[in-house]
């Protein structure tokens, strides 16, 4: 079982910047591609940035030129630093490491809470 840990969640004013970390307990090369998503109250949970093992990225329009998502191989992290943010960036993040033909398997972290007060 795949262990995925997030943090670095927390409250954050309107135009702050956040930076929020995956830890796996596996090497990321172990899967296809590791992702962000996130569950705003009441919506269901989406995918806003992706990065392949080959290294591309890609971004929901919601997030483009605001978001960015890294990784350190090394140290088995993926990041996603989010910056001008807003109040409807407010969710919980998940953590998410795919693998399989179109990403059929899925595991996921916890969550960590955004909140971005206006």
């Amino acid at each position: 079982q795949v262990q995925l840990v997030e943090s670095g969640g927390g409250l954050v004013q309107a135009g702050g910047s956040l930076r929020l970390s995956c830890v796996a307990d596996t090497s990321l090369f172990s899967f296809n591609a590791m992702a962000w998503y996130r569950q705003a109250p009441g919506k269901q949970r989406d995918l806003i940035a992706r990065i392949t093992s080959g290294g591309s990225t890609n971004y929901v329009d919601s997030v483009k030129g605001r978001f960015t998502i890294s990784r350190d191989v090394a140290k088995k992290t993926v990041y996603l630093q989010m910056s001008s943010l807003k109040p409807e960036d407010t969710a919980v993040y998940y953590c998410n490491a795919a693998d399989g033909p179109g990403y059929a398997l899925n595991y996921w972290g916890k969550g960590t809470l955004v909140t971005v007060s206006s």
